[in-house]
């Protein structure tokens, strides 16, 4: 395994952290979860619950050890700072400076492991002036104008069913660590690095803000890929399902317009003027139809599925996925990696 021999603390709590250390797992890393001895994780009891273990926490935290720790008492710090000594990682999720009131702050920590690659994942970032305010996956959508992007035209902002941002810090935070052991390697020497959530969505936006700059203002389904080209939407369908055309590129559409019998389509991809006839031509036909047609052609055409009858795909899609253990997406010489245990 890659990481075999690496041993990673984990102060982290709820999603974002836990997603991160569960793919170092998967790459087998020793993964210990450092808890206090009362309150703990509250994801444990997070609904919805299955046998009495909240869903969100068995999916990040599965083939990872724990121990609890008050990390407020002598004894406590005593033992951990044991476990730092052995350690090649520790990743935490406070809120910048609770390291440090804990007389645990970065630099005491490689004084004590010199080749520790000490990792914070934080809200805003650990030299923002917001570093201390708390926030969640929601909040820092709506502050990067992420979340103003989302949902239709008319009516408020609708907050997406996936906790991006959330996921997208975990992926910065995994990144970082990666990178530092590769700079242990090469230098010797542990790194302190710090990974922010919402400086994670400001990058996604940077094409956003350079259009706005330009004179060209971002809007709900005023943008080519949320709505406002004809070539690259959702369209209803006469059953109320729906389908998803993604034909961006010329030859795409190309054969989406010929599939149908509109070649004077062709010309329009990009007209919004055009969207009410392709929407109509929809509505004409339900989705098994529109399914059946998509089998024909190359042409980015796809049902959306309903989470229940995405799962029902993974046969057939993603098979690696179907018995829930937290695989990841990408094999290492042909073989899946995944954690495994309770």
């Amino acid at each position: 395994m890659m990481l075999s021999g690496i041993r990673v603390l984990d102060l982290t709590r709820l999603l974002p952290g836990p997603f991160a250390t569960q793919w170092l797992a998967a790459m087998g890393a020793e993964v210990i979860r450092v808890e206090p001895p009362t309150g703990g994780d509250w994801l444990r009891e997070m609904p919805p619950l299955v046998e009495g273990v909240g869903a969100w926490f068995a999916a990040v935290n599965r083939g990872k050890k724990s121990v609890a720790i008050d990390l407020k008492q002598p004894e406590g710090r005593e033992l951990f700072l044991r476990l730092v000594r052995s350690a090649d990682v520790l990743v935490e999720g406070f809120r910048p400076g609770v390291m440090a009131r804990l007389g645990l702050a970065p630099e005491f920590l490689l004084n004590q492991q010199p080749r520790l690659v000490y990792a914070s994942l934080t809200g805003y970032g650990a030299n923002s002036r917001w570093r201390e305010r708390a926030g969640h996956d929601l909040n820092y959508l709506a502050l990067a104008g992420f979340l103003g992007l989302n949902g239709p035209r008319e009516g408020p902002p609708i907050p997406p069913a996936v906790p991006v941002a959330d996921f997208g810090g975990a992926m910065a935070l995994l990144i970082a660590v990666l990178a530092g052991l590769f700079h242990r390697e090469r230098t010797g020497r542990g790194i302190i690095l710090d990974a922010s959530i919402f400086e994670v969505v400001v990058t996604w936006m940077q094409p956003f803000w350079r259009a706005y700059r330009a004179g060209l203002p971002a809007a709900r389904e005023g943008m080519p890929l949320n709505g406002a080209l004809p070539c690259y939407r959702v369209y209803v369908t006469a059953d109320g399902g729906a389908m998803a055309l993604a034909a961006l590129e010329p030859a795409f559409w190309q054969a989406f317009c010929e599939a149908v019998g509109r070649p004077e389509w062709i010309p329009r991809a990009f007209d919004p003027a055009l969207i009410p006839e392709v929407a109509a031509l929809f509505q004409s036909r339900t989705r098994q139809e529109w399914e059946a047609l998509r089998e024909t052609i190359d042409a980015c055409l796809e049902p959306v599925l309903e989470p229940a009858e995405a799962i029902r795909s993974l046969a057939d899609l993603a098979p690696a996925f179907q018995d829930e253990r937290p695989s990841l997406p990408f094999t290492v010489d042909g073989q899946r990696l995944a954690a495994m245990g309770p």
